[in-house]
């Protein structure tokens, strides 16, 4: 568990590898926030933040999700059993899914396989329809007179919402500020790359809540894939120009017979291009390495977003 702001902890769900996939707890005056919280098999993990941090299961009075996509929320329902005062707050689109997630489940499987769903992210549980709050654009969770606000976001995922903290001056970005790993940092900072995972991306909307998260002038960008960023004005401009060149590799990739492995090779090539401008320390085989999911699950998203666009 670390810590920039003192009252803000970055944990390590453990989901696929080390510093790959975080949550937060905020902690204000003896209560606390989750903002998101990974798979059921990070629940132990969560509550043992819970001790370090000083605070209790009975002390959280919130666990918010950016999206319901499973490594953010494929733990809520579980968690949620050890939280006896919590709160669930999601997006109006998202809140069915975790009253009844066999949709969710379903959806996952056909991206990820069955022995993936298994083996990632445990059992994944129903959260009962009265503790959820289903939150509008704007809506804001009290946290001792701490005010943790959500702002819908499309562009990743039509549910998705940031969680803006204006005492700490930082968005909890979930997706949509992209994904930023330790390893791919520089002596110029941090490096980053949008995701386009399936099955909503949607590349203007995504530029959209990009530049409405940059408006607020945050200090810093609390990632779920990985941590805290900050240089957060670069960092948007580099997430920008990135989504255009994404649009672009799809456009160029739409119609061929191997569109997959267009898209794939495309991608690949233009990460490895501005790894390689960043100063990024791994060799290609390196950055290959840490991006290849992401490339892989880049590619799919542009594919869903190509063919909705002709339907």
């Amino acid at each position: 568990m670390t810590s920039l702001d003192a009252s803000i902890h970055t944990l390590d769900t453990g989901f696929q590898r080390e510093a790959f996939d975080a949550a937060y707890l905020v902690v204000e005056q003896g209560q606390g926030a989750f903002i998101d919280c990974g798979t059921s098999l990070a629940v132990p993990a969560m509550l043992r933040a819970l001790q370090h941090a000083g605070l209790r299961p009975t002390d959280v009075r919130w666990l918010m999700l950016t999206h319901v996509h499973l490594d953010h929320a494929g733990g809520a329902g579980l968690l949620m059993q050890h939280l006896p005062n919590a709160q669930l707050v999601v997006h109006p689109r998202g809140a069915p899914h975790m009253i009844d997630p066999a949709r969710l489940i379903a959806g996952a499987t056909a991206v990820y396989g069955a022995e993936e769903i298994a083996r990632s992210y445990g059992p994944i549980e129903a959260v009962p329809a009265e503790r959820i709050v289903v939150a509008e654009d704007g809506f804001v969770a009290a946290l001792a007179g701490r005010a943790l606000e959500c702002m819908h976001t499309p562009g990743h995922a039509l549910h998705h919402y940031c969680v803006w903290d204006a005492r700490s001056s930082s968005w909890f970005t979930g997706d949509t500020f992209g994904l930023s790993y330790r390893e791919l940092d520089s002596a110029r900072g941090a490096f980053i790359i949008p995701t386009s995972s399936p099955v909503q991306f949607d590349p203007e909307p995504l530029k959209d809540s990009i530049q409405r998260l940059l408006a607020r002038g945050p200090r810093t960008m609390y990632l779920t894939h990985f941590g805290p960023v900050q240089d957060v004005q670069r960092l948007g401009v580099a997430l920008l120009q990135q989504i255009d060149a994404m649009a672009a590799i799809g456009r160029q990739c739409d119609g061929r017979p191997d569109r997959h492995r267009c898209l794939v090779t495309a991608l690949r090539a233009l990460y490895l291009e501005q790894a390689q401008a960043h100063g990024c320390a791994l060799d290609e085989a390196g950055v290959d390495a840490v991006l290849a999911m992401d490339i892989e699950l880049n590619a799919q998203g542009l594919a869903c977003w190509l063919d909705r666009a002709r339907r």
